[in-house]
């Protein structure tokens, strides 16, 4: 009998895995050899091998064990691998101090750990804040080749976060992220060209943002700081005529916002203090950090930033929703009548999943806009390029605006909470 065309080719193809999988054992095998005998890129090679699922089954223990060996050898890269599994607490249990020994031991060698020290300092994380000293690293890190320090630098003098504004030192920040090819240099530099009418050079830096990684028609919210970055640039030029016609109530409605770029962990001071700016205070992430008792580089419990709101003289009010389809109707419509006075509202997400230290992360952010036919809504997040701008499906928004642990306020009960102005 004939063999079957289709078997054949089945046949063909295992033959194919088979010999790909016998050439990543082999491969293996030679690997491991050379790091037992002490070859430290061998070691880092296996580790990151073990950490990404790279030809073996992912194993965090394996991986750090191997990241320890080159580390404690003196390998840079090494050093910056569990430092940053230290910061993250996504390998073991997470621990800054640690982290940033790691961090200091390899800057001087490593890029990637010149930045992750900056933000260590800049997000007080295993030592006192230090905005400045922060921006030294970025800087030396920025000018060693790495794009996302640059960027992170040019959006804190933007802000003067910390720090007293310098536009001009923004501006060159940003164009060295550009020269590195970052996305979120790009995002950044477009956005000071549009603030400066620059339309299409904004254009054009968006493009090229959105071309560095894949895109969608909008973003998710738990993706990668890079793939963010491209996505928003792909946002952005979706939303360059929203923002400059006025909006139409029921149809779409853009409020726009400062931006401030949040340090580690400060989401929800960052999110209210750029809620805070939009009604007339010049207050920053940190200093409104610094009205709750809960320390610097440590979440905080949404009933401080209420009391918060009240010793800058404004008075919010938080309004919960329940997590059902009707309360996210209800949440909407409260969304759609603030945006349409012209008044963001403050959300907190939550995000699950095994990468979370504890399986969960909540994120605070801002929702400033919403286009009704396409369904669609308007973020400014903290957590992503300034000007923060992102789109997010109504379905998304529906998924991850909950929250169970945003304070004592929540009695462990999941809701949709937001923050409104208070008005008589």
């Amino acid at each position: 009998m004939t063999p079957s065309p289709l078997l054949a080719l089945a046949a063909s193809s295992l033959m194919g895995l088979s010999g790909l999988y016998a050439d990543d054992q082999a491969d293996m095998v030679a690997l491991r050899a050379r790091a037992t005998d002490g070859d430290v890129k061998a070691q880092l090679d296996i580790a990151l091998r073990y950490r990404d699922g790279n030809g073996v089954a992912k194993d965090t223990a394996e991986a750090m064990k191997w990241a320890h060996l080159a580390a404690d050898a003196g390998n840079a890269e090494a050093m910056d691998f569990v430092g940053s599994a230290y910061l993250r607490g996504a390998f073991v249990k997470r621990n800054p101090v640690i982290a940033l020994g790691y961090f200091k031991a390899a800057e001087a060698r490593s890029p990637q750990a010149a930045f992750n020290l900056g933000q260590c300092c800049f997000g007080a994380q295993g030592t006192e804040q230090d905005v400045p000293k922060a921006l030294e690293f970025w800087k030396k890190a920025a000018a060693a080749g790495h794009g996302r320090a640059a960027a992170c630098a040019a959006m804190a003098y933007l802000s003067g976060e910390g720090i007293a504004p310098d536009p001009i030192q923004a501006r060159r920040l940003a164009e060295r992220a550009v020269e590195l090819n970052d996305p979120s240099g790009l995002v950044l530099l477009g956005e000071l060209q549009f603030q400066a009418g620059e339309v299409e050079a904004a254009k054009a830096s968006w493009t090229k943002a959105s071309k560095l990684r894949p895109t969608a028609s909008t973003g998710h919210p738990a993706q990668p700081s890079a793939d963010a970055s491209a996505q928003q640039g792909a946002d952005l030029l979706k939303l360059i005529d929203y923002r400059q016609r006025k909006g139409e109530p029921g149809k779409f409605a853009f409020v726009q916002m400062p931006h401030i770029h949040q340090g580690y962990n400060n989401c929800g001071s960052t999110a209210c203090a750029t809620f805070a700016r939009f009604h007339g205070s010049k207050i920053g992430g940190w200093d409104f950090k610094r009205l709750c008792p809960s320390p610097l580089g440590t979440g905080t419990d949404w009933g401080h930033l209420l009391n918060a709101s009240k010793k800058i003289g404004q008075q919010w009010k938080l309004v919960t929703y329940t997590p059902d389809d009707a309360g996210f109707d209800q949440a909407t419509s409260m969304l759609k009548r603030e945006l349409d006075a012209g008044r963001p509202v403050v959300v907190d997400f939550k995000y699950i999943g095994p990468q979370y230290p504890g399986g969960s992360a909540g994120h605070t952010l801002n929702v400033c806009g919403y286009l009704a036919e396409e369904n669609l809504y308007i973020l400014c997040n903290p957590a992503v390029a300034t000007p923060g701008l992102q789109l997010i499906t109504a379905a998304d928004l529906k998924d991850f605006w909950r929250s169970d642990h945003y304070g004592a306020l929540s009695k462990g009960v999941l809701s949709r909470p937001a923050f409104i102005l208070d008005r008589p």
